[in-house]
């Protein structure tokens, strides 16, 4: 299992309400499991891997790396429950993409809600380092839309 493919575990999990996921093969077991340590903080990753053929250490420093590094993003999360429109039209240019940067009350998405359009903006200033939901999606109040470092 390629450290790609860890990572992206690592994201669907942390965006799921799963808090416990095992993966294992002939030669390869990954362990994760989300604890939240307070109703303020950000959730915290627990990983434990074992490979024959690579060591354990090393994979979990990666994860650990990884996990820190993402703990240290802020996120723009919806102010509502609706579908999620990254452009104001379907043949214009995104409102913005990974590695814009934002500032605070800038517009980055609409959400529809009751055939009613709504300018989601910014809370935060910084760039863009992932977008964490795709078009059409639908959205729930409070959910994690950007990523912004």
């Amino acid at each position: 299992m390629q450290i790609d493919q860890i990572k992206e575990l690592i994201q669907l999990l942390d965006q799921s309400s799963v808090h416990e996921m095992e993966l294992e093969t002939s030669d390869f077991k990954l362990s994760l499991k989300k604890e939240t340590q307070s109703v303020m903080s950000a959730p915290v990753m627990q990983a434990q891997a074992v490979t024959p053929s690579a060591p354990a250490p090393q994979v979990e420093e990666k994860i650990e790396e990884a996990t820190q590094e993402k703990a240290s993003y802020r996120t723009i999360t919806s102010p509502m429950v609706g579908t999620f429109y990254s452009r104001p039209a379907p043949d214009k240019e995104a409102f913005v993409n990974v590695g814009d940067r934002v500032e605070s009350g800038q517009i980055v998405c609409i959400l529809e809600a009751m055939k009613l359009f709504n300018d989601v903006e910014a809370e935060i200033s910084g760039e863009i380092v992932e977008i964490l939901v795709a078009d059409g999606d639908l959205v729930e109040f409070g959910q994690p839309l950007f990523s912004v470092k």
